[in-house]
């Protein structure tokens, strides 16, 4: 039998962070911030379960309300609430009122198995927890794959990604170098971070270095600090990232632009945690955990000696490969529902409906900026929706054509994927009209890239911002 699903309505992030291991074997949980995420979750999986978080009410009487939204939209649902030990005099009155399981004060996983006993079954004593007592059955299958970290969650319907997600998550567990692989957009700092958070190293810091943004002569007083005087802008003593991640994560992005110098220094970080500041002799250890992730596989540039073997095959050890967004196309309307609802809501624009034709442009086009570039190509189309309906008129020319760009790795060639495009959107075939088209688009990619700052957007493109208003006008771009 497939487990109820257990919706969590809140904003506290340590509480949906363990929800899901509470209920472990008896159901699966999802969390939401907002009524319009569950509304949007509703639309592809049926909520068994409510559970709504109102330790933090006020006096405006709104949690009324969504009781009221909940309860009218999901009847069905067993609905459980969270409220403080002294709680809103109304908020506790509706709640006797209408007889709801009441949870106040603190949560624990005792007291929110024993509110929602009727949909997960009665929780089992403190004697029946004990270590003498039979284990829980495992939990079914999931039709998603999915990791849970403090603030963040990631979920899946490709097979390979759900295995990737399920090792993951045993290797965030244990000290350990893990490696990521995948192109840009795919999204390895997300998970980066979700590793973190999966890990006993979570209450500590995370921090990210992106070593292709540094030039080469900086990246070891980033990563291992300097002592004043050791160069000629050190003006005073530097703490590296090894020793401000404390006993946390670091995240070493593009480690594949490290010169074979430093390889060596971090090969030694690896295995011994020690390593020296630049201008000192005085040995310093690392207690941090390292998580590494290169847009490239390693293995070619082992071969081109750009990369050494004994690094290269300390990492490959635990090394995670995360596929294009190409790859795992049963994801991308999932994530196209969930972008267009964060930034529906972020914009305040009003969707109703979602055209086909506007989720088969997505679905046909082969995304060589992964999950980036889809995040930014919904928020675009949200921004210019009109009626509360997302169409393809709403997405940029070179979507509905197919027409890709490079991915960053260059063994990567797409398949050719140029689709008819509708006459409405394209019905100027001449060479001005063409000429004029493109133009849009540069326009329209540079406003977004600058977030819609003119100013900038006119100092990239060499142009006044007289001009750059001209042509938003002449383009229909200006909201």
């Amino acid at each position: 039998m497939p487990q109820p699903v257990i919706v969590v309505l809140s904003r506290d992030p340590q509480l949906t962070g363990e929800l899901p291991g509470w209920f472990q074997g008896r159901a699966e949980v999802r969390a939401c911030d907002s009524l319009e995420e569950l509304s949007d979750l509703a639309r592809w999986v049926e909520p068994q379960g409510i559970v709504a978080d109102f330790r933090r009410a006020g006096p405006t009487g709104g949690e009324q309300k969504t009781l009221d939204v909940l309860q009218s939209r999901w009847p069905q649902a067993t609905l459980a609430v969270l409220m403080p030990e002294h709680g809103p005099e109304m908020l506790e009155q509706r709640t006797e009122l209408l007889r709801l399981p009441v949870v106040k004060g603190r949560v624990d996983r005792q007291s929110l198995l024993h509110a929602l006993r009727e949909l997960v079954g009665e929780p089992p004593s403190p004697a029946a927890t004990a270590p003498v007592a039979a284990p829980l059955p495992l939990p079914e299958e999931s039709p998603l794959g999915v990791l849970t970290g403090i603030s963040r969650r990631y979920e899946t319907n490709s097979p390979q990604l759900k295995q990737v997600l399920q090792d993951l998550e045993v290797a965030a567990k244990h000290d350990v170098t893990i490696l990521l692989i995948g192109e840009t957009g795919a999204g390895k700092t997300y998970l980066s971070r979700l590793i973190h958070e999966v890990s006993p190293r979570r209450h500590e810091p995370f921090l990210p270095v992106a070593c292709g943004a540094l030039p080469a002569d900086l990246i070891e007083s980033e990563l291992f600090g300097h002592m004043k005087g050791s160069f000629t802008s050190a003006h005073q003593d530097k703490e590296g990232k090894f020793i401000a991640a404390r006993r946390g994560s670091i995240l070493l992005d593009e480690i594949d632009v490290l010169g074979l110098e430093q390889q060596v220094k971090l090969l030694r970080v690896i295995e011994t945690g020690e390593f020296e500041p630049v201008g000192s002799n005085q040995t310093q250890h690392s207690r941090a955990r390292l998580i590494v992730a290169s847009n490239l596989e390693l293995q070619p540039l082992v071969e081109q000696a750009r990369f050494r073997p004994d690094l290269y095959y300390r990492l490959n050890m635990l090394k995670f490969v995360i596929p294009p967004l190409r790859q795992r196309k049963m994801d991308i309307v999932p994530l196209t529902r969930k972008f267009m609802s964060q930034f529906a809501l972020k914009h305040d624009i009003r969707i109703e409906h979602v055209d086909q034709g506007f989720l088969q442009a997505l679905l046909n086009y082969p995304w060589p900026g992964n999950v980036r570039e889809l995040e930014h190509v919904v928020q675009r189309a949200v921004i210019y929706c009109r009626d509360g309906a997302l169409t393809a008129q709403q997405l940029p020319h070179h979507i509905l054509s197919g027409t890709a760009g490079p991915t960053n790795d260059p063994t990567v060639v797409l398949p050719g994927m140029t689709q008819a495009v509708p006459s409405m959107i394209i019905d100027d075939r001449s060479l001005g009209g063409q000429m004029s088209l493109t133009e849009k688009e540069i326009i329209e990619q540079t406003l977004f890239k600058n977030s819609f700052s003119r100013t900038k957007t006119a100092r990239e493109l060499g142009i006044s911002r007289v001009t750059l208003y001209n042509k938003m006008k002449k383009y229909g771009l200006l909201t």
